[in-house]
């Protein structure tokens, strides 16, 4: 079985793979960030998107081997240094952007690469860039205020 290198929430990291090993399972089942959640296997649910240098990626419609060489960033990466929840992860806390959690992973890493690229997004832009993304418990009302207050933070640290 062939090897895969790559940095994962800036840490090196190695590992034997199949040739179908998806980077999900490797992140998962390899890496024991289990974080990252699978809901879906066919790319329509969001709950699995991490960051491949810098672009959020569905990490179940990507193979590990893809990954080879590449900076990945999964949830457990966008914590604060101290183990605190970072800027995203407590805006959806303190606007209720949550409920049984097994969405937020997907829905904070795909709100990072928003805002990342827009910075000052209007409701309609949120609402647009998490097409992707299924919650089934919250709706979509508070996870857009989260995302919107996230937003005003990450604005007024800069």
């Amino acid at each position: 079985m062939p090897n895969v290198s790559m940095t994962v929430n800036g840490r090196n990291v190695s590992g034997e793979i199949e040739g179908r090993t998806l980077l999900s399972e490797f992140i998962r089942d390899t890496l024991q960030l289990t974080g990252t959640h699978v809901g879906c296997d066919t790319s329509q649910c969001g709950a699995c998107v991490v960051h491949a240098d810098g672009r959020a990626v569905k990490s179940c419609t990507m193979f590990a081997w893809e990954a080879e060489g590449a900076d990945i960033v999964s949830i457990e990466g966008m914590a604060n240094a101290d183990g605190s929840l970072g800027v995203i992860q407590q805006a959806f806390q303190d606007n209720h952007g949550l409920q049984c959690g097994f969405c937020t992973p997907g829905m904070v890493m795909s709100a990072a690469a928003l805002l990342q690229d827009n910075p000052d997004p209007s409701e309609a832009e949120i609402r647009d860039y998490l097409e992707g993304n299924i919650c089934r418990c919250t709706g979509y009302h508070n996870i857009v205020k989260a995302i919107q207050a996230a937003a005003g933070s990450l604005r007024a640290a800069a």
